[in-house]
């Protein structure tokens, strides 16, 4: 063992590699090397030395199949890190306090364990750029991942995840994103604002269909076998109520029976209030109208109004979704990709009007 080490220190070498030599403790020579990357891999550790934070410029830790049950405490003292490798080990919780430490990590991988969460302090790293915790029991992901800018990969394959946080859109470095084999119904609307994403795998979830405007990304690679998407099968529609029309109405007189307000006022209500929503996102397109100017002025506003879309037929605005549409693309002549496999696609329209134009390709969802 100590032959490695005077090579290493007299060789001025970059790194010293441990793996493989059925270690189950850290040596106490590896201390004095405090400018290597060490590897430590394929052994059998089970703690880290509280002496490794001499270690004060190790840039590279790879402590991958190994018998850790936790992340080591003592990591947090080495704030050098750039890279952490602790894939295959025992670990079934990730600290808060070396997450919080570790602030200059740019690869962190955490493949093949047993964890279950990761904790908010994970928006620490904001310099990481490739996240791993493939083969997990991550049942979900916290919505500070998405202060994770710098992030260009991450792999959250085979864990239990039903949902992805729809902060996700804030990564816009992310080139590859990898969630097969999870337990996802959809995915965040959000995600189109990746701008740079190349790769998506989402083979292996419960997906019917991928949000609006999914097929504008900049995709090279797309992996969606084994999901429950929608097919399209012309099924006979027929319509069993009345559908609310989108109208200013005369509100027929109501007795008030108590303070019992009856339905008639909530969807006199719920109608006045979209269609003023409608009309204050049609003004605010245009940068001359004085609700332009003047909506700034109210944050809790312009945050309601945030969350409108566009009619895909019309392409005015509207605040709620009033019906819920698809249409199917073709990844080859619309996304430019090799796959002849045509996909769902997520549509909203503001009306019935609309979805009973001619024209369009957008079909309604039936539920069997």
């Amino acid at each position: 063992m100590a032959e490695f080490v005077v090579r290493a220190s007299h060789g001025k070498a970059t790194s010293l590699s441990l793996s493989s030599k059925k270690l189950k403790e850290v040596p106490q020579c590896v201390l004095s090397l405090t400018n290597l990357s060490v590897l430590l891999n394929n052994n059998r550790i089970t703690a880290l030395p509280s002496q490794l934070t001499s270690l004060q410029h190790l840039a590279e830790l790879n402590l991958g199949n190994n018998a850790l049950k936790e992340i080591p405490a003592v990591l947090r003292h080495l704030e050098s890190l750039k890279k952490l490798y602790l894939f295959r080990n025992q670990i079934t919780e990730v600290s808060p306090e070396v997450m919080a430490a570790l602030r200059n990590l740019v690869v962190l991988n955490l493949n093949h364990n047993q964890i279950q969460r990761l904790p908010p302090e994970i928006k620490s790293l904001r310099k990481l750029r490739h996240l791993s915790v493939l083969d997990n029991n991550l049942e979900e992901v916290p919505a500070e991942l998405g202060l994770l800018t710098k992030l260009s990969e991450m792999n959250l394959t085979s864990n239990k995840l039903s949902r992805l946080p729809e902060q996700l859109y804030q990564c816009r470095e992310l080139t590859k994103l990898h969630v097969a084999r999870n337990q996802l119904t959809s995915l965040p609307e959000g995600i189109v604002a990746l701008e740079k994403l190349q790769v998506l795998d989402v083979a292996g979830n419960k997906l019917s269909m991928f949000p609006v405007e999914f097929h504008l990304l900049p995709l090279k690679e797309l992996h969606c076998e084994d999901n429950r998407f929608v097919h399209c099968e012309p099924m006979p529609s027929v319509q069993d109520a009345e559908v609310l029309a989108l109208k200013v109405t005369i509100m027929k007189s109501v007795r008030y029976v108590r303070y019992k307000i009856p339905p008639t006022f909530f969807c006199f209500i719920f109608v006045s209030k979209e269609l003023v929503a409608r009309f204050v996102l049609w003004e605010n397109r245009n940068r001359f109208s004085l609700i332009h100017r003047r909506l700034p002025h109210y944050p809790l506003l312009t945050a309601l109004l945030a969350n409108g879309s566009c009619c895909a037929v019309c392409l005015r605005p509207f605040l709620t979704t009033w019906l819920e549409c698809v249409h199917f693309v073709s990844l080859r002549k619309d996304m430019k990709m090799r796959s002849s496999l045509n996909i769902p696609v997520r549509a909203l329209l503001c009306s019935y009007k609309c979805f009973n134009t001619e024209g369009h390709s957008y079909y309604g969802v039936a539920i069997r």
